[in-house]
């Protein structure tokens, strides 16, 4: 295949600059439209056509970026969603249970210690683990129904939304209960398995916020759901 000029490179740069979502997909499908217009083109100039009018006739044929860029789109923002509710459903139960296991072995300390803490210590406490295998739940649920095609766009943008929420009210959580465990908390800088923990749960918060940034990035500008998309060319 010749290498496109003119008609078709103008085409395929809208294209890429239309389009948002994981890089690696997004690159796959502009070479993918290259590719399909550069076949075409050179089907018409074999017809007889020269080599800038078989191009525009080409990029017409392929149609307007504004009605194939949606169908692309779709598809970004359903692998986008998907690879958030991975996370999501993976990293935050077995955080959870992580935490479980260390104040499991965390050394036992005296009744003051725990006498000291206030009344609502314990019931938020359970509210955080119900809340965060909770989201667990969620990020299944999505990954199931963005499995099975269901409104890419929409689950997407609920996602990023969602965790927007989720992921700061967890810190705002954590850091409430640690300011009620009082001196139950006195030792814990030197136990290296809950700073260790500590670390993976940061990571892990920072990681989530930034996938669900990314959601909300690709689904930007669309109107979830799509009720009608064009058919991806190809």
């Amino acid at each position: 295949m010749m290498a496109g000029s003119g008609a078709i490179d103008d085409y395929v740069a809208t294209l890429a600059r239309t389009l948002r979502g994981p890089g690696r997909l997004r690159r796959d499908m502009v070479a993918e439209a290259r590719d399909g217009l550069e076949d075409a083109a050179e089907a018409y100039r074999e017809q007889g056509a020269d080599p800038a009018a078989a191009e525009r006739l080409a990029v017409a044929e392929f149609g307007p970026v504004g009605e194939i860029a949606p169908g692309y789109q779709e598809e970004l923002a359903a692998r986008e969603g998907r690879r958030t509710a991975a996370g999501l459903f993976l990293i935050v139960p077995v955080v959870t249970v992580l935490w479980t296991l260390i104040w499991r072995l965390y050394p036992d300390l005296p009744a003051p210690a725990y006498d000291g803490k206030p009344s609502w210590f314990m019931p938020l406490a359970r509210f955080l683990d119900f809340f965060q295998l909770t989201m667990g739940l969620l990020g299944a649920t999505a990954l199931y129904l963005l499995g099975r095609g269901r409104r890419p766009e929409a689950l997407t943008h609920g996602l990023g939304v969602l965790l927007w929420i989720q992921i700061p009210a967890i810190f705002v959580m954590s850091t409430i209960l640690s300011a009620g465990a009082g001196s139950a908390l006195d030792g814990f800088t030197h136990f290296t398995p809950g700073l260790l923990l500590t670390a993976v749960s940061y990571a892990s918060h920072v990681w989530l916020l930034y996938a669900a940034t990314r959601c909300l990035l690709t689904t930007r500008g669309t109107t979830p759901p799509l009720t009608a998309v064009r058919r991806i060319p190809g």
